[in-house]
């Protein structure tokens, strides 16, 4: 059976502290699975510096000079995790038989890698890695993770318990995935939508090597509502049900209050009242920032602005003796230009 050429896609952000620890562990696994012969000798590590403002992009560059399985892809500017992710999957797609994520971090483990290809060796398009267990996050942070994939489930939308984007796709997996046009691309779950066979595996995560995260809580709590909003419109009919139960209830009192004032029991007040006003305003403020939420949305998705737009792309290159081969025809083929220049006094 043919290997089949495998890409390793890292999205990288302000990542020079680690970048070349990942580098070197990623290459020494790369090489042993080629030796081994689970992949091809096609196979490589594609880098996309998601605009990074240190020396990230000059660490894939030297790095890419010296090892041809190292390929970048540098981005023009800060587009996001998800967008970077994006431009190196589809990025890979046109060289590989299949393509797998990681984080830069390798936080995940990248020993079960293996594993990946042989799920999908034995027909998965799909291969998902899972977590075991949240042992090394925060109390706060693996409560929350919980409560946030319980909470998705119930708004409707499949995904994938405790993964994240630590997983291979096919060729004709990406194919498909690239048909999703939206802007906002929430790729855990869109990713299950694809609907081809799938499978597991699981891993121990670990503690990032070194460097800072990129995902502090005000951007997890954002990734969390852009999930949501892509998927769900369940917010806004919950907002609904609250603004009808609202009204019942309001009728009730209503009623209750009318017939106190014949009985000749009413008490002059404004606590009730001003309490009232307050909850009935805040409802509709949330209700009108959430529709403005879903607004924004189709604002940005009418727009249909690229996801993100390619500075320098590496991956493409030929090996390094078609590049001096290139290179030599056009020393000569200059040589040649210059041999045929009049000559001048």
């Amino acid at each position: 059976m043919k290997q089949p050429a495998l890409t390793i896609v890292v999205p990288c952000y302000n990542e020079e502290e680690v970048l070349p620890i990942t580098i070197d562990a990623l290459d020494v696994l790369l090489k042993r699975m080629i030796s081994e012969e689970l992949i091809s000798d096609d196979s490589k590590l594609l880098f996309v510096d998601d605009g990074s403002k240190d020396q990230t992009w000059a660490i894939i560059h030297k790095e890419g000079l010296r090892n041809d399985n190292v390929r970048g892809l540098k981005l023009a500017g800060n587009v996001g995790h998800q967008n970077a992710l994006l431009a190196g999957l589809f990025t890979a797609k046109e060289t590989s038989d299949c393509v797998l994520s990681i984080d830069a971090d390798l936080q995940d483990d990248i020993s079960v890698i293996p594993q990946f290809i042989e799920h999908f060796n034995k027909g998965c398009d799909i291969v998902y890695g899972v977590r075991k267990k949240r042992d090394c996050d925060t109390f706060f942070k693996r409560n929350t993770a919980e409560f946030f994939y319980k909470f998705m489930n119930k708004m409707g939308v499949n995904l994938v318990y405790n993964h994240a984007d630590f997983r291979l796709m096919s060729k004709r997996a990406l194919i498909e995935l690239e048909k999703f046009e939206e802007v906002n691309m929430f790729l855990r779950g869109i990713v299950p939508l694809i609907g081809y066979e799938s499978s597991s595996v699981y891993y121990d995560r670990k503690e990032r090597l070194a460097g800072e995260t990129k995902y502090p809580l005000k951007k997890m709590l954002y990734f969390a509502f852009d999930g949501i909003t892509s998927f769900s419109v369940t917010p806004i009919r919950f907002v609904l049900l609250t603004g009808l139960i609202s009204f019942f209830v309001s009728l009730l009192f209503g009623v209750y209050f009318l017939a106190l004032k014949f009985i000749g029991n009413t008490e002059t007040g404004w606590t009730s009242l001003i309490t009232s006003i307050w909850l009935i305003g805040g409802l509709q403020l949330i209700g009108i920032g959430l529709i403005g939420e879903y607004i924004g949305k189709i604002y940005k998705e009418s727009k249909k602005r690229p996801k993100y737009i390619v500075e320098t792309d590496s991956n493409h290159l030929p090996k390094p003796l078609q590049l001096k081969n290139t290179q030599r025809a056009k020393d000569e083929s200059y040589n040649l230009n210059l041999r045929k220049l009049p000559e001048t006094n």
